[in-house]
């Protein structure tokens, strides 16, 4: 099918009589307990490691995989998207997770536990494109910011909480009561999509590349996998060194052959869109800066403060609790007054936060700790959302599976290289400043080499939001061409 006949079919779909708030309601559960899902496993890995007698190494893989599968799955979904309807899509992405929650929940065996995260993921990497699409679509241009806000709400806020709530579950009950709590609100999902939900997409069946699927998986897969490793182990690794160097000339080969299709698996000519391709880099660099104060603090309340993990969870609270808050609020303000007069104060709250993280130490109160937290986290939101939305404005409507697809990659991507790089800036801060102790085995040295090597890597964490904020101020309120708005209602 060519352009003009995709662009005819997409006039075929009726988006004046859709039940908005209904498909809202029901993408709204499924993704909150997909995004809840990728925090929650975090304060209960040392519970499963003495439940299934297995190291830390192989345990941490129920994250690593989990993020694996999404990064390799959500490239794709793109054009999955223009093979099946809205509606097959979601019940698909949300009964596959059903059954990944379910698998977990009654694992008996390690091995099965894992399946049932993998199993998860999958329904997670085509989830997060699918909805947010979705919204895109269903609400013309001036509504969008609102929508997007509370996507937004969704998928910072249940992650946030994540890790408090697994902490309260683990404690006070079985690790098994981290997937039944989300059973009914999955299921809820699905009868309300099933009943509700209509297709917004254009069914347009292009042809699959598998040659572009198979460069995707290795590079986008490989990437993640590559930096996760390093993050763990340290880039001198062989199989860190090899794994990105594979991964990196699989990308290389993978946007050649989408430049040179007719019909790409995730068409990169949406950065020929200028606002499209600043918003992309400026969120790949706020979701580095992001994963940064999402590794590290917890770091630094437990090995620096020496609290609980339970209570590093509380203290992150009420930044998350914010961050909820202030998405809808931004999406409101994004559609009123337009990107800038939210963009830049943003971003100087994000700076001048991550500024104040470098000068902790093991004096800090708790009380700033949460203060600064906060502040972060309303700047993240006054940014995150309001960009998203700007830079998919701005593509056609025949690119909106592309355009969610790649942000949605480059954030997976993001939180892959953030984590590698500040761990890797940590250990080394802290390892240089135990070399030049007069006493590198006292507790007390070892716990200040640690907030030496946090403080350092926020350090770089400040240098990249203020390389952020700089582009933030040539972003502007993009429009999407005219000839594209049919679907607009």
């Amino acid at each position: 099918m060519n352009m003009s006949e995709a662009n005819a079919a997409s006039t075929s779909i009726d988006l004046k009589n859709l039940k908005r708030g209904s498909i809202m309601f029901a993408l709204i559960i499924g993704m909150f307990v997909a995004a809840l899902n990728e925090t929650l496993m975090g304060n209960a890995l040392p519970e499963l490691m003495k439940s299934f007698g297995v190291s830390a190494a192989t345990v941490q893989w129920l994250a690593t995989a989990f993020m694996l599968v999404v990064g390799v799955l959500v490239p794709v979904t793109a054009v999955l998207q223009q093979w099946f309807t809205t509606r097959q899509m979601f019940l698909a992405a949300m009964s596959l997770f059903f059954v990944g929650t379910i698998t977990s929940a009654v694992a008996l065996e390690f091995g099965v536990l894992l399946v049932g995260r993998i199993i998860q993921a999958i329904g997670t990497g085509i989830l997060l494109p699918l909805a947010m699409n979705t919204i895109m679509v269903m609400y013309p241009p001036e509504k969008r910011g609102v929508a997007m806000g509370m996507f937004g709400l969704v998928v910072m806020f249940a992650p946030a909480i994540g890790p408090t709530l697994s902490g309260l579950i683990v404690d006070g009950l079985s690790w098994r009561w981290l997937f039944y709590l989300v059973l009914p609100l999955a299921l809820i999902s699905i009868i309300v999509g099933a009943a509700v939900l209509k297709n917004v997409s254009d069914i347009t069946k292009p042809r699959v590349d598998l040659l572009s699927i198979g460069l995707s998986t290795i590079g986008f897969g490989g990437i993640v996998y590559g930096f996760s490793k390093a993050g763990e182990h340290g880039w001198s690794e062989p199989e860190v060194i090899w794994t990105i160097v594979a991964s990196g000339i699989a990308l290389i080969l993978f946007v050649l052959r989408q430049l040179l299709l007719k019909e790409p698996v995730m068409d990169l000519r949406a950065f020929r869109y200028p606002m499209f391709a600043l918003v992309a880099v400026l969120l790949f660099m706020l979701m580095m800066t992001f994963f940064s104060s999402a590794i590290l603090l917890p770091m630094f309340m437990q090995g620096v403060l020496l609290l609980t993990a339970f209570k590093s969870g509380l203290i992150l609270l009420p930044g998350g609790i914010a961050n909820g808050i202030m998405a809808p609020v931004s999406g409101k303000l994004f559609d009123k007054f337009g990107l800038p007069i939210l963009v830049i104060p943003g971003l100087v709250i994000v700076v001048v936060s991550l500024w104040l993280l470098t000068r902790f130490d093991e004096t800090t109160g708790t009380g700033f700790l949460v203060a600064v937290y906060i502040a972060m986290m309303i700047g993240v939101s006054l940014v995150m959302m309001p960009a998203q939305t700007a830079g998919l404005n701005q593509l056609p409507r025949h690119l909106y599976p592309h355009g969610t697809a790649i942000l949605n990659t480059l954030q997976q991507v993001a939180g892959a290289i953030g984590t590698a790089l500040y761990i890797s800036l940590m250990s080394g801060g802290q390892k240089n400043y135990l070399r030049g102790s007069s006493d590198p085995q006292s507790p007390a040295e070892i716990v200040r080499g640690l907030a030496n090597g946090i403080n350092n890597a926020f350090w770089v964490g400040v240098v990249i939001a203020l390389v952020a904020l700089v582009i933030g101020l040539f972003l502007r309120k993009a429009k999407s061409p005219e000839t594209e708005n049919e679907g607009a209602a």
